[in-house]
């Protein structure tokens, strides 16, 4: 460790930081990890760092140490201070008080810098929304490293067929090339969680894997097809709000694709989805 580097434990006992349920606060403490997590992002000097959710700053030393800049953004305005002090002999951060989720990532980026790699230790309780607000939002990404919990890290990665597939998997699928880096235990933590960890790296696609008419209608689709998955396919689109086929419509389009009418949407690949939702798209 650096002289100016100091430990999560540390950090906690000599600020007395407590962690907050409401923010679902879990501080990484393990300096191996917190390397790992770096050396994954594959960070240089030329690089700009958004980091979500910087609690008690561990995680970002490293990622001063290996940025040209880092803006961390922080939800929970008690550790504002602390970070402050514990960060505040380093030039290249920025300490920004914020809810990612209500925040235009766009407008606080210095000007010019480019794509971005975004780092973060994501709170189990809304790690869904932050990753799909990131990959939807159209900020200049070019790569996301995160801890999630396992079970999502295995819904990102999952296939057709699998009761862990779903929309989180195709959109993934859709906007990243998406790996598992490393599972990290709950004695990794401070307090320790109930369930297990994954860092994930997943680099921003710059086009596509399938060619669509129509994203946002596949997308709807996609959700059509998830919201109540025990439904088959055509039960499920033909009940979604958000979509206006009529029955035979959507049966046609089922049938044109090669699926039989009792296939549910957890047995369908991106590939089919698309062809699905230009099928739709072109109806007569």
């Amino acid at each position: 460790m650096t002289k100016d580097r100091q430990s999560t434990v540390s950090v906690i006992k000599k600020y007395d930081v407590r962690a907050r349920k409401k923010y679902g606060q879990n501080f990484l403490k393990d300096e191996n990890i917190l390397q790992g997590i770096v050396d994954a992002a594959e960070i240089g000097k030329e690089d700009t760092v958004l980091e979500i959710g910087p609690g008690t700053g561990a995680l970002t030393a490293f990622l001063c140490e290996a940025a040209g800049r880092v803006i961390a953004v922080e939800i929970d305005r008690d550790l504002i201070p602390i970070l402050e002090e514990t960060l505040g002999t380093r030039e290249n951060v920025t300490l920004i008080n914020a809810d990612i989720m209500k925040t235009d990532i766009r407008e606080i980026l210095p000007e010019g810098c480019g794509s971005i790699k975004v780092v973060a230790n994501l709170p189990y309780y809304i790690t869904t929304p932050i990753i799909m607000t990131l990959l939807e939002g159209n900020a200049p990404i070019d790569s996301m490293t995160i801890m999630i919990q396992k079970e999502v890290a295995e819904r990102m990665l999952s296939l057709p067929g699998k009761k862990t597939y779903g929309a989180l998997s195709l959109a993934v699928q859709y906007h990243t090339e998406a790996k598992a880096v490393m599972e990290v235990p709950p004695s990794s933590f401070i307090p320790p969680p109930k369930v297990s960890s994954t860092v994930m790296h997943l680099k921003v696609r710059k086009e596509p894997p399938v060619n669509v008419m129509d994203e946002e209608l596949l997308f709807e689709l996609i959700r059509a097809s998830f919201n109540q998955r025990r439904k088959t396919l055509q039960n499920g689109l033909k009940n979604h709000p958000g979509l206006h086929f009529s029955t035979g419509e959507i049966s046609a389009a089922i049938e044109k694709l090669g699926k039989p009418a009792s296939v549910r949407g957890e047995q369908l690949s991106l590939e089919e989805f698309a062809s699905l939702a230009d099928l739709l798209y072109q109806r007569p």
